[in-house]
């Protein structure tokens, strides 16, 4: 069958066909798809045609095969059978699709296989989006915002090689610096080190639209096409960037195909699908049709474990470093982002003290250090909630017991603080601060009040934790 047994009026036929598929289905869907078909035979009734691939063959039969055997039917007289087979390997081919650096043998950055130098079904793509060596799931730290979407990353992340897919896809939405791209970067890291076998794609939706107009222009679709028909694991970052009609279609034909092979595939993006109008309602069907998570932003408690991360690790680098409890209370209340936001705010405390010959770094320090970043205070009233939990956490001492009749000195303390900071902070008068703090009289609040202005005169330690407090209660 590799000879071609059709005569000239043949050949003009099959011309035709190909005229009018171009025509129905316009010029970039016919270059992608049938640009490479070729006529083997054409006898008894019957045609038979050649494409490159297999996923080429699988593909125009799952989508175009009655629209190919409508207009061969029309142009063919008497033609009842249409086959279409892939080409013989023994048939000369094509030299492999070169990348932008012209070579075919090096693997793409953000790609990982069991072999990394020489990938040779990747020859289609120029290359992924490079990984961040420190964005793995050790690195990542978690808490109630976050929780979920680690635990369905680590799920998809460990799923051995041949079982079947259990989310699919894993779509994953947050506003910007809050970790999606750190966990599609772990997912792709702790691949790469228990299962080297499995051949992992990370690319964000920009470098998907360069690579695929560079293959526009090369006229090389079908390389493009085949190179992601390879990928057991496909991570898309940025989804919300994907751009343009044709643009579309085609990341839209590519994760079809991988989901319905079974593969996985990953999708990360600043807003959930129902709000990405400018993509296809098909397309926003299939990805919520997977799992759907969103990451929220840290709560307190969330953004001082991540700072003392953070800090841990700058400490390897410099052991005398000398930053307190009290100076990471005051950078997560007064900066309410992610942990992009919190290591920034973080690095310009450690700079700012380290460039002014400082030792160690007090809260003070840290204010005039982040006072361009710190949201500003006083935008929200301060609630006798509010005080209740800042000083129960930094006492260490449950707000039942504040507000109980309890008179250790552990509580009592904390508790005449919070009754000061109630009656500096806020409008309330004596009686409702005693009422709120456990139904007191007015007269134990005034001697609160009065006992801890006198403690301030002597006492700097005292005088330090109420300033702080006061920080992190203004700040919200």
């Amino acid at each position: 069958m590799d000879d071609v047994k059709a005569d000239d009026a043949v050949q003009e036929k099959w011309r035709k066909v190909q005229e009018r598929l171009r025509a129905e289905l316009g010029k970039d869907l016919f270059s992608s798809w049938f640009g490479r078909m070729e006529l083997e035979d054409a006898r008894d009734g019957s045609l038979v045609l050649s494409v490159p691939t297999k996923f080429l063959k699988s593909w125009i039969e799952t989508h175009y095969r009655d629209l190919l055997l409508r207009i061969c039917e029309s142009e063919f007289d008497g033609v009842r059978v249409l086959s279409l087979h892939v080409r013989s390997a023994a048939r000369p081919r094509p030299e492999a699709p070169r990348t932008m650096e012209g070579t075919t043998s090096d693997a793409p950055a953000g790609t990982a296989s069991g072999s990394p130098a020489s990938t040779p079904a990747m020859h289609g793509v120029e290359r992924g989006s490079p990984l961040d060596p420190a964005l793995t799931f050790e690195t990542f730290v978690t808490g109630p915002s976050n929780g979920l979407a680690h635990a369905a990353a680590r799920r998809v992340a460990e799923t051995p090689s041949g079982a079947p897919v259990s989310i699919n896809p894993l779509f994953i939405h947050s506003s910007a610096g809050l970790g999606k791209t750190h966990l599609l970067n772990a997912i792709a890291w702790h691949i790469r080190k228990n299962m080297p076998q499995r051949r992992i794609l990370y690319i964000s939706a920009e470098r998907f639209m360069y690579n695929f107009l560079a293959a526009l222009k090369a006229r090389d679709m079908l390389a493009f096409k085949d190179s992601f028909q390879s990928i057991d694991v496909l991570l898309i970052d940025d989804f919300q960037f994907l751009q343009g009609k044709t643009m579309q279609q085609e990341f839209c034909h590519t994760f079809n195909s991988l989901v319905d092979a079974k593969r996985q595939v990953v999708i990360a993006a600043d807003v959930p699908p129902h709000q990405l109008d400018k993509i296809d309602e098909r397309m926003r069907s299939r990805l919520v049709g997977g799992l759907v998570v969103d990451i929220e932003k840290p709560d307190q408690e969330l953004r001082r474990a991540i700072l003392r991360y953070k800090l841990e690790q700058a400490r390897r680098k410099d052991p005398t470093l000398e930053i307190g409890e009290e100076v990471l209370d005051y950078i997560a209340g007064a900066i309410t982002g992610g942990g992009r936001e919190l290591e920034g705010a973080l690095n310009r405390v450690i700079a700012h003290c380290q460039l002014m010959g400082a030792g160690r770094i007090g809260v003070d320090a840290a204010a005039r250090a982040l006072r361009d970043l710190a949201r500003p205070a006083g935008n929200q009233p301060v609630r006798i909630d509010d005080i209740l939990r800042v000083v129960g956490r930094h006492y260490n001492v449950p707000k039942s017991d504040l507000l109980s009749p309890r008179r250790a000195r552990s509580i009592v303390l904390p508790r005449q603080i919070g009754m000061y900071l109630a009656k500096k902070l806020t409008p309330r008068s004596l009686p409702e601060i005693g009422r709120r703090f456990g139904g007191r009289d007015h007269s134990t609040v005034l001697h609160a009040v009065r006992k801890i202005e006198r403690e301030l005169a002597s006492n700097e330690k005292l005088k330090s934790e109420i300033d702080l407090l006061t920080r992190i209660i203004e700040q919200g």
